[in-house]
């Protein structure tokens, strides 16, 4: 068979692509041999609220926070609202693909500038909404009952 140089170039480009597809088709567990899917990983974040400007933190979380942590793939499951003693606290639970994947999306959100501006203005005229900050990163057991919580 006579080849012409456009169409070994696109032989080329076509193994060349078939070649990379076959290749990520192969995850990790493949090339171990096990069938195990890969698990996400949860991160459970509590932070500490003060009961004099609670609502200008939930309207932050609510109206500025969720929506830029959405532009940087944030999978926020669920929010909730609890009494620890005296103490006020607000907790969510967060789900990501893998370690890297929670890491670079934190590292981004943080480095943004309108949620840097929003968290300057609202501490300008409503003083400090978050104090102690804990963060978990959970990992699922092999016989947790769902290996997901996102939908």
């Amino acid at each position: 068979m006579i080849c012409t140089n456009m169409s070994q170039k696109c032989r080329i480009a076509i193994l060349s692509l078939l070649a990379i597809t076959i290749c990520a088709g192969f995850s990790r567990n493949s090339i171990t041999g096990t069938n195990e899917q890969p698990k996400p990983i949860h991160q459970l974040r509590i932070y500490e609220i003060f009961d004099g400007n609670k609502k200008a933190f939930h309207d932050r979380f609510r109206d500025h926070a969720m929506r830029i942590m959405a532009r940087y793939d944030f999978k926020i499951i669920a929010t909730w609202e609890t009494k620890k003693g005296e103490r006020t606290e607000f907790v969510y639970l967060l789900e990501w693909p893998d370690k890297e994947a929670m890491r670079d999306r934190w590292s981004k959100f943080m480095a943004d500038q309108e949620w840097s501006d929003i968290k300057k203005e609202t501490g300008r005229v409503h003083g400090q909404l978050v104090g102690e900050i804990e963060d978990r990163t959970l990992e699922l057991t092999d016989y947790s009952p769902r290996k997901s919580l996102a939908r």
